[in-house]
């Protein structure tokens, strides 16, 4: 993968949508596209943000020290090492993206922050990733890790077996580890709106997207076992307050979990 300003980038939209200045026009005319088809765009990338924060909260609070982070996105404010290191200062993360943008201002940003690093490498290829230097000088998979996967297995096609990609760090880490995944489902039946933005994200750098039902994504936990509430829509995983009187919450287009390696 290659820096093309002509493309929409998924990694700038998104950086767009959170409000951060990190994207080129091509990207908010995409996003605007999407919105105007439609609008829970906005509130979906946002809740899914505050969902990888409080999921990376609940992992520190179990007593994880080290986080391998997968299809990380444009550094942005609450990154998961600040979240952990709030309650273990001496955590250790690893960012994993094969976007070279992503890659660019990442290492600039954790350049002086210590105990985190950047490997650029797919997803798709699980075993390379876990042989990375920076992955084996940072993360130790005789012991617990979490293992936190965004919003990125519905832009993999069936083609390319993301459940097979997990299944390999799943076997990797330790019993105790955590999985944490956010993943977009087939359908809600506004089936017009959904095919624009399909075709929207046809056009962008991730060349599509592919929603999953229920099963489809709960089977990618394998035997990880769900904590509470189990797999939901990403507004209803722990929040951190009740929602104020008259606000909508995003609809179940995104379902979440974080689920426990139990011991052999």
């Amino acid at each position: 993968m290659s820096f093309d300003p002509h493309t929409p980038n998924l990694a700038r939209m998104y950086d767009y949508i959170l409000g951060g200045k990190d994207n080129l026009a091509v990207d908010r005319e995409a996003v605007d596209q999407m919105v105007a088809f439609m609008p829970e765009i906005v509130s979906l990338s946002k809740a899914n943000h505050s969902f990888v924060q409080r999921a990376a909260r609940f992992l520190a609070a179990a007593g994880l020290r080290q986080f391998l982070v997968l299809g990380t996105g444009l550094p942005t404010q609450g990154n998961v090492h600040e979240v952990v290191r709030e309650a273990s200062p001496d955590a250790k993360v690893v960012y994993a993206d094969p976007d070279p943008v992503v890659a660019t201002h990442a290492r600039a940003l954790l350049e002086e922050a210590g105990r985190v690093a950047f490997a650029e490498v797919d997803l798709l290829r699980p075993a390379e990733l876990l042989a990375m230097p920076e992955v084996r000088q940072l993360i130790d998979l005789t012991e617990p890790v979490g293992v936190m996967v965004g919003s990125v297995l519905h832009f993999v096609d069936d083609d390319d077996n993301p459940q097979a990609v997990i299944k390999i760090l799943r076997d990797a880490v330790a019993p105790g580890s955590y999985l944490v995944l956010a993943h977009g489902v087939h359908s809600l039946g506004n089936e017009e709106a959904e095919e624009n933005v399909r075709d929207v994200f046809r056009g962008s750098s991730t060349g599509g997207a592919k929603g999953r039902t229920r099963e489809e994504i709960r089977a990618m936990f394998g035997e990880f076992e769900l904590v509470e509430p189990g797999l939901v829509p990403v507004s209803e995983w722990r929040p951190d307050e009740e929602p104020l009187i008259g606000e909508t919450p995003p609809p179940g287009y995104l379902l979440v979990g974080v689920g426990r390696k139990p011991s052999a």
